[in-house]
């Protein structure tokens, strides 16, 4: 049989073309799924323009897609899935050596980099009509957030954040996170204000769009939105997760940390850029004030359960409005197409 794949070839920039191919190898895995929805986020449109991205070994393209939800087709009965479930894959695969993060199972610590990713880096992903995969990289989804759970992916990566934050915090016994700053309102940013707010804080959000549908998520979180630059805040925030990969925004929030603060970074610069930040004052803060500031990327199956269980008890009306689009995926390129008030675009299968 042959199913459609959304394929590219990395590092040439147009390449991506709507394909029949195979079905997918049983060697992929024994759990069969079929594809309900995918997310598009920066990465996929890094790897369509050819500055990112490997293929598998042997070969030239590269299936993409890797923010996923889909429906079990077929599954042994030791697997613990059936047919009907509604699952969410897990990207990135462990190295085979291991390195000691691997080894326990925290492949997003990867130390020698030689892990893989489903759709970025050396195995196919998961924008086609069925993909296989192994149970152990498959998490199951309550029934009720049906194709939201495309949301899944993204919100790991922001409850893995907030795994750091805690364990940083908990270097004090009295240590609350009250206020949270989030820079940047896309879907990592409202995600990460999302889990912000279900913390109980006080939870502001700054970001340069001033209409659509932004200010009123953050609003109906109970949030405060902001336009402009960090002067709008009166007090310094408890925590800041940074997602914007900004340079002038990264020169903005070291630094801007209450006592004992700590600052996220999640975004992704591009390098080669420069913004002007007085180093010497903002290290004199950090250490003064005991303040931590720390990347982070990827998710380990521990954070993938921990957004299943954010995301099953937010707002499903909510959720549903970071779907700013849905684009079936005969019709991919509107996808890769930039809508001034877009927060969240998915392809549908």
């Amino acid at each position: 049989m042959t199913m459609k794949a959304l394929r590219v070839i990395p590092g040439k920039a147009d390449s991506a073309v709507l394909d029949q191919v195979d079905d997918p190898p049983e060697s992929d895995g024994s759990v069969l799924v079929s594809t309900v929805a995918v997310g598009i986020c920066g990465t996929d449109v890094e790897i369509i323009e050819g500055l990112y991205g490997w293929a598998p070994p042997g070969r030239q393209a590269l299936v993409i897609g890797h923010e996923a939800v889909g429906k079990v087709v077929a599954a042994p009965p030791d697997s613990g899935f059936s047919a009907g479930d509604v699952v969410v894959p897990i990207v990135r695969r462990p190295d085979p050596v291991p390195c000691r993060f691997c080894a326990v199972g925290e492949w997003d610590m990867c130390a020698n980099g030689r892990y893989t990713e489903r759709g970025i880096k050396e195995l196919d992903g998961y924008a086609s009509d069925r993909f296989r995969i192994g149970p152990e990289f498959l998490v199951p989804v309550p029934a009720q957030l049906d194709s939201l759970a495309v949301l899944v992916e993204p919100t790991s990566v922001v409850a893995k954040a907030w795994d750091h934050i805690d364990r940083i915090g908990g270097r004090s016994r009295a240590w609350r996170p009250s206020r949270v700053l989030v820079t940047g309102a896309g879907p990592i940013g409202l995600l990460a204000a999302l889990l912000a707010s279900q913390r109980g804080a006080d939870v502001h959000v700054l970001d340069r769009v001033s209409s659509g549908p932004k200010p009123d998520l953050v609003k109906d979180l109970g949030g405060t939105y902001h336009v402009g630059d960090l002067s709008a805040l009166r007090e310094a925030p408890d925590v800041i997760i940074e997602c914007t990969g900004a340079p002038a925004v990264l020169a903005d929030v070291l630094g801007q940390a209450g006592p004992s603060g700590i600052v996220c970074l999640t975004g992704v610069s591009v390098s080669g850029k420069r913004a002007p930040v007085d180093i010497g004052e903002a290290n004199r803060r950090m250490v003064l004030q005991n303040d931590v500031v720390f990347g982070t990327v990827n998710a380990n199956r521990r954070h993938y359960a921990a957004a299943v269980e954010a995301l099953a008890s937010a707002n499903r009306d909510w959720l549903a409005r970071l779907v700013t689009r849905r684009v079936p995926v005969d019709r991919w390129q509107e996808a890769f197409t930039r809508h001034p008030h877009d927060v969240k675009t998915v392809l549908e299968f």
